[in-house]
């Protein structure tokens, strides 16, 4: 049979077997959007769960910091710009100062965004307001982060100064996928520092599982130490789970933790387990690889980001859902050989060093995190001059974790072989001279296509 699979930024037929088990993609929720984007927030805001309404909560006199999710979020309706002005217009209602509010941009170890930037996302009439209270995180200022304590297992818990020291946060989240995103993620990440990230951000935790997630168990119990040390109700969410990147289904407002039960309870009920999306399991997994990245937001995507970071990463998850141990995996993307250094600073060099060393992502965590977590001139880049934290390339080789699961790699399409052969995977010209040399590999193969949709970064 005849289909058409996504390849970077555009579609392509490709003929496979007519036997061939074809998967949804199973990341957004098959739901009706919201009718009315405002009046979903306005009733999140009103009605929220375990809270009073955001203008009772808040008081004349208070400092508030309203934090939202940065430019890296695959959400693409409008939520920042109509949000943003109705949590601004609950606090005047309660008699907040605008001159006592500070907009903070949560982009944890992303890179900062320009004002420019955040005005494509928030809109210009909230950043030429705010002017000099609109910031981005800075993860590595000194003078900008506070130290909350250390949780009864030893996470150390950091966060914006500004945050602590305000009389009430109110956050916005912008999309909750799975179980990856939302809850104390949104604070404990966004706002916080290398030193507590590095807790969970590792190959073994990370994960958009929706029972047990074991990231979310210690972000859950950094948040439980946020409140111990600041008190109860310094902190107002609205959390987003989407119909799909372009629309919102429904926004939860309230504390971090009932938002979060709420959005995974909706994720629950219409999202099926991905390991019960087939019978048998495949010997081949088939799927393409859109050019995006969240990490490519006004910027675009490099091989570490196309193969690795997306490839095996975002969209790896079917891997060990659909594949057998010792499955062939067959990426088809174009993979083109380019770095933006001034975004992207460490990714060039972590893939000229660390992968040649090693693809084990614990190992290259040994090797080299901690050099590229703490050298001065990464650290610049990041605070000065809109990088990405220099430790955030060794973090991008984290899905290399599926090479556990999966025996080979092949990549469809390569502009240049030589790039996926640098990582230690096969290369091909077309997805079907790959589906000729997996088919060899395995008796009797089963395969297992993945219909991944067109993706779009914001330029």
């Amino acid at each position: 049979m005849n289909r058409q699979i996504v390849f970077g930024d555009r579609w392509i037929d490709v003929d496979l077997p007519d036997d061939v088990k074809t998967v949804q993609s199973g990341i957004t929720i098959p739901v009706e959007p919201a009718d009315d984007l405002q009046a979903a927030i306005r009733s999140a805001l009103d009605h929220p769960i375990d809270l009073p309404p955001l203008r009772q909560l808040a008081r004349a006199g208070s400092k508030v910091v309203v934090a939202f999710d940065d430019p890296t979020v695959p959400c693409y309706a409008p939520l920042w710009p109509i949000a943003l002005p109705e949590i601004l217009a609950d606090l005047d209602a309660a008699g907040v100062d605008r001159e006592g509010i500070t907009l903070i941009c949560a982009n944890s170890l992303h890179r900062q965004f320009t004002h420019d930037e955040l005005a494509r996302l928030i809109g210009n009439e909230l950043v030429h307001e705010f002017g000099s209270r609109l910031v981005c995180h800075d993860a590595e200022d000194p003078d900008g982060m506070s130290e909350i304590g250390v949780t009864e297992n030893g996470y150390f818990v950091d966060l914006n100064r500004l945050v602590v020291e305000a009389d009430l946060t109110v956050y916005l989240n912008c999309s909750t996928t799975r179980g990856f995103s939302g809850g104390w993620k949104s604070i404990c990440v966004g706002l916080s520092s290398y030193r507590s990230i590095a807790h969970h951000h590792t190959p073994e935790t990370m994960s958009m599982t929706l029972d047990r997630n074991p990231m979310h168990a210690m972000l859950d119990e950094m948040g439980a130490l946020t409140i111990e040390q600041l008190g109860a109700g310094r902190f107002f969410k609205l959390e987003t789970v989407l119909a799909n990147p372009l629309q919102v289904a429904k926004i939860f407002g309230g504390s971090v933790d009932a938002t979060r039960k709420a959005a995974l309870e909706m994720n629950r009920a219409h999202l099926s387990n991905r390991r019960d999306m087939i019978d048998e399991k495949a010997d081949v997994i088939v799927y393409g690889v859109p050019d995006w990245s969240p990490y490519a937001s006004y910027s675009f995507t490099n091989p570490i980001l196309s193969m690795i970071s997306t490839g095996l990463g975002y969209l790896g998850g079917m891997i060990e859902a659909l594949g057998k141990p010792g499955c062939t995996v067959i990426l088809a993307t174009p993979c083109p050989d380019r770095w933006d250094h001034e975004h992207h600073p460490s990714y060039k060099e972590v893939w000229d060093r660390a992968i040649p060393e090693t693809t084990d992502p614990n190992e290259a965590r040994r090797l080299y995190e901690e050099e590229f977590a703490t050298r001065d001139d990464y650290r610049e880049r990041y605070r000065f001059g809109y990088g990405f934290h220099g430790v955030h390339g060794i973090m991008a080789l984290y899905p290399l974790k599926r090479l556990r699961h999966a025996g080979r790699v092949i990549v469809a399409g390569a502009e240049d072989h030589s790039i996926p052969e640098h990582v230690g995977f096969d290369a091909t010209a077309t997805v079907e001279d790959a589906l000729a040399e997996a088919r060899g590999a395995h008796s009797n193969s089963s395969i297992a296509l993945v219909e991944y949709p067109m993706a779009m970064s914001r330029q």
